[in-house]
């Protein structure tokens, strides 16, 4: 890993990762403040600033912005998760200085005119709309809302139709002088450039840009788990199991990420195998394992008609209980090795490397070595994944369905088959 990494006077971290024997440069913004920095009445305020930051500043149109990118053959975007918002593009070498002229005008210099204001809400609600229509989408919000039931870091990023239609121009600027400071963002750029040459055209830039942002300590997240099953009419029904799972600075974090592998992460996975291959009981499952700051969520999602329904959920919640009773080392080796090498495959693009040095110096502080990650999931045993899998999956489960959920077994029977010791509150809707 060939990063340098820089520090501008405003507090602004700037890195890059020079690849020499490509024409390209991927770069761009990573702010550490998404979904889970929003005060109550500002739900969805982080996504909606992320769109409006395209539609213009007092030097361009939001026709310019995009114009001006497109016409060197570059392309621009933005994304707005949990706990990040990103600005980000990928252009040739030579146009490096053009993207991020762009990319520091619109985060220093966004107009957030009151009529594409009104426009782009608008372009959220459908959005919103989109997604409740979308059962595989819906799902995962129910999912997150019902494990960490009333707190930020459960709720749907992209707002409600009643906070979004609610923000004004002066409410964005408010967030955004906030959350946005050189102490909490990063700049960082893979590909064909030079460090020096890259950090001068930032600080030229942005090395004026506020340095501090608002001082504010996160509520500490609380998983709690529970039920959320909404009947819908359709063919197959969506459904997550879940527990809770580890923060990006727990000790077991690799070795949840691993275990989501094994249990769920390919066609060979035990689930697959279990529940489609040997059953044919669905056409899709996999396991997932989602990090936070202080806490994580691990999952199972299945998609399945309603006449395996019912058979489905014990065969799943069987397959978790023989992980913590035990594991082979052939599938040990086979989940690192897919690990391992999503990881050095990731490396062969650009904006893959600039957005994961970006993600680890908001995170850790640094960017991490390859060969330091492959090292600690070489310290993986079988007994620290079977003592994972029985502490985890013996925890308050979180279940949520959408679709003909009727067949699907009660909470209580299958915190009962997990031998969980407490089941929290029940919802339904439909």
């Amino acid at each position: 890993m060939n990063v340098e990494v820089s520090r501008l006077s405003n507090g602004l971290t700037v890195a890059t990762e020079t690849i020499p024997h490509i024409e390209s440069v991927a770069l761009g913004v990573w702010v550490k403040s998404g979904s889970r920095h929003e005060h109550e009445e500002e739900h969805g305020i982080a996504h909606l600033l992320e769109h409006m930051a395209f539609k213009g500043t007092s030097q361009r149109s939001a026709w310019q912005i995009a114009s001006q990118i497109e016409d060197v053959g570059g392309e621009i975007n933005a994304a707005t998760s949990v706990e990040t918002t990103s600005f980000y593009a990928r252009v040739l070498d030579t146009d490096v200085p053009l993207a991020i002229d762009i990319l520091a005008d619109i985060l220093s210099d966004s107009k957030f005119d009151a009529h594409e204001l009104e426009r782009e809400q608008n372009v959220i609600l459908q959005e919103i709309g989109a997604a409740f229509d979308t059962p595989d989408d819906i799902v995962f919000d129910h999912f997150t809302e019902t494990a960490f039931k009333g707190q930020r870091v459960g709720r749907s990023i992209l707002g409600t139709p009643e906070t979004v239609q609610s923000f004004t121009p002066q409410q964005l600027r408010g967030f955004m002088d906030r959350q946005y400071a050189g102490d909490s963002m990063v700049v960082v750029a893979a590909g064909n450039l030079k460090h020096e040459d890259f950090v001068r055209e930032v600080e030229k830039r942005l090395g004026h840009f506020r340095p501090h942002a608002e001082t504010q300590t996160l509520d500490q997240a609380t998983y709690v788990g529970g039920d959320f099953r909404e009947h819908r009419d359709l063919m197959d029904a969506q459904v997550i199991l879940g527990f809770e799972g580890r923060a990006y600075h727990a000790r077991d974090f690799y070795a949840s990420q691993v275990l989501s592998m094994m249990l769920g992460g390919g066609m060979s996975s035990r689930l697959f195998q279990e529940v489609r291959e040997k059953r044919g009981l669905c056409y899709s499952v996999y396991a997932f394992h989602w990090g936070f700051s202080d806490t994580g969520i691990f999952g199972v999602h299945a998609a399945t008609g309603k006449s395996d329904l019912g058979e489905l959920m014990p065969v799943i919640v069987g397959e978790l209980q023989k992980a913590g009773e035990q594991i082979q080392q052939e599938e040990l080796d086979r989940a690192r090795a897919q690990y391992r090498a999503g990881l050095l495959m990731s490396r062969e693009s650009a904006a893959s490397r600039a957005s994961q040095i970006a993600r680890q110096l908001l995170l850790y502080g640094r960017p991490i070595p390859t060969e330091e990650l492959v090292e600690r999931l070489s310290a993986l045993t079988i007994e620290r994944l079977t003592d994972l899998s029985h502490r985890m999956f013996s925890s308050t489960p979180t279940v949520t369905a959408v679709g003909p959920v009727e067949p699907l077994i009660s909470y209580d029977a299958i915190s009962r088959k997990l031998g969980s010791a407490s089941t929290p509150r029940k919802l339904a809707i439909g």
